[in-house]
């Protein structure tokens, strides 16, 4: 295979990996936005962290294999983002690191305290960690100031409307899959107060979705060229909006099964918009996108390593997958109160 081919490949593989982490870790951040929302008590809360305890760990896996599949096959492309997002990227770090410590440790002391801290360090933290991704892929889809020197912004350059609105919708669709997920999983009197946040996340994720696609095509330049080479690529946002609408239908209806099925849909559709939109683009520069944005033709890393690397994800991840599988199978019991043990 030639390294264009390659290299097309790698950024096909590179926006799987960050739309399986979308989808699978979604529902554990919305999970844990909910915490603190839904739990009254030391019960409740071991419930809540036996809802996802098996698997977010797992699910996490995703968000590393994806950054390393940018180091190993795009590295300037993972030079220029961690340079250029540095602020960013570190506050997230610390999001991801301090969301474990507050899940792991939350009844490892007694003091009321404590457990409160950590619940509600838990929920801000979850909340904090989906508006962030969800800031950073709009800057992804908007472009970036990347000029002569490198980047050229600063922090508060990618804090503009749009991406703001797109760290909203990212928390949407997460609460949404959270509060879904946690009716699957659990029984009890969380169920039922997941109810209310699930009907109200579905119809708000589907009415911002709406507002989004909209305002990407007008206010990213970039994003629309491949949808208006190819018309057909419009069915994908006509997708997200169908499988939102179907969401709010199955939750109001409360088959549950079905609801969470169609917000992971309607995640995997959305996700498949923007790496559509930015193909063969992987870092667009708003202030001259011909001459200073990444492309995979321009920031791909040899075919030697392209190919190796290709040999050893088609070995490796189905086996991950299967792993992932396997847990989801062992672990299928709905958690009571009464059965849970959290951490």
């Amino acid at each position: 295979m030639t390294l264009e081919t390659l290299a097309a490949i790698w950024f096909l593989l590179w926006a799987v990996l960050w739309t399986v982490y979308f989808m699978t870790d979604g529902y554990t951040l919305g999970t844990g936005m909910l915490t603190p929302l839904v739990t009254k008590n030391k019960a409740e809360r071991k419930q809540m962290q036996e809802v996802i305890g098996p698997f977010w760990g797992g699910n996490e896996v995703w968000l590393i294999t994806a950054g390393g599949a940018t180091f190993a096959a795009f590295s300037n492309v993972y030079a220029k983002m961690f340079s250029s997002l540095y602020e960013a990227l570190i506050l997230l770090l610390a999001c991801l690191f301090f969301r474990a410590i507050a899940l792991e440790l939350m009844h490892k002391d007694d003091n009321p305290k404590w457990q409160n801290f950590c619940k509600w360090c838990f929920g801000i933290c979850s909340l904090l960690i989906a508006i962030l991704l969800g800031v950073a892929f709009s800057n992804f889809y908007l472009g970036l100031d990347l000029g002569p020197n490198g980047y050229e912004g600063n922090f508060f350059s990618l804090l503009g409307m749009y991406p703001i609105l797109g760290g909203v919708l990212f928390a949407l669709f997460f609460l949404a899959s959270g509060a879904l997920w946690v009716q699957l999983k659990a029984e009890g009197e969380i169920c039922k107060r997941s109810q209310s946040y699930a009907k109200v996340a579905t119809v708000a994720t589907l009415a911002i979705s709406a507002i989004y696609l909209v305002a990407t095509f007008n206010a990213a330049p970039v994003m629309p060229t491949n949808y208006n080479n190819y018309p057909i690529l419009y069915a994908v946002p006509v997708l997200v909006l169908v499988f939102g609408i179907l969401a709010v239908l199955f939750t109001f209806k409360k088959k549950i099964g079905y609801a969470f099925t169609m917000v992971c849909l309607q995640i995997a559709s959305f996700s498949a918009f923007g790496f559509i939109g930015m193909f063969p683009n992987m870092l667009i520069s708003r202030i001259d996108p011909e001459a200073y944005s990444l492309t995979i033709y321009n920031s791909a890393n040899s075919e030697t390593t392209l190919m190796i690397m290709l040999i050893v994800a088609l070995i490796f991840v189905p086996i991950v997958i299967a792993y992932q599988i396997w847990a989801y199978v062992l672990f299928r019991r709905k958690v009571t109160k009464e059965n849970a043990t959290g951490y």
